[in-house]
């Protein structure tokens, strides 16, 4: 019931996942375990190495305490000379920052005081979606991509509009500027 995963050239356990599964899924997240990517609503977030494994490692054991020393030598071999709290500190507040999490009101990652963290998120089998699917396969067929094209269409809208109008109104804000400056160095000669 282990999978065997690289990061970085070097291999590591993953404890509690089952052989062959590929992905995991928690609230609005899609974990791919063989490509090693994080996905939100479909859209790629990048993860540092530690923080991917920190992830994984926490996911491995939903509901458990995942100690700081079982994180310190799941990211850092044995012989590395780091200062291991504060870098567990880091990387678990980077992958917190990642998840939009808080430490005060956490959803994914709590802290358990003087033990370590665990993973409070509902855990699952997962499917990738639409837009992730499409990114990882690379090659879907015709069909199923303008299927895949339609489906994402009810978000795309409305986030294209939206950062239009923010643009537009960046824009507006500068020639603003521009025109109260030129304004200014015309009172000023006068």
């Amino acid at each position: 019931m282990t999978g065997m995963h690289t990061l970085g050239g070097r291999s590591f356990v993953q404890a509690a996942v089952p052989e062959g599964l590929r992905f995991l899924s928690f609230g609005k997240f899609t974990v791919d375990l063989r490509r090693e990517e994080l996905f939100k609503d479909g859209a790629r977030i990048k993860l540092p190495g530690k923080v991917y494994q920190t992830l994984v490692t926490l996911l491995a054991r939903p509901g458990e305490v995942v100690s700081r020393e079982d994180l310190r030598q799941r990211l850092w071999p044995e012989g590395t000379h780091v200062n291991y709290d504060a870098n567990v500190n880091t990387t678990v507040n980077k992958l917190r920052l990642a998840l939009g999490d808080s430490p005060d009101a956490p959803i994914f990652v709590e802290t358990i005081p003087r033990q370590g963290y665990s993973f409070v998120g509902k855990v699952a089998p997962g499917v990738p979606s639409v837009a992730s699917r499409r990114e990882i396969s690379g090659g879907l067929s015709e069909s199923a991509e303008q299927v895949a094209d339609k489906a994402a269409e009810g978000v795309a809208p409305s986030v294209s509009l939206v950062s239009k109008w923010f643009v537009a109104g960046v824009v507006a804000l500068i020639l603003s500027g521009m025109m109260f400056g030129a304004a200014a160095v015309m009172y000023i000669r006068r």
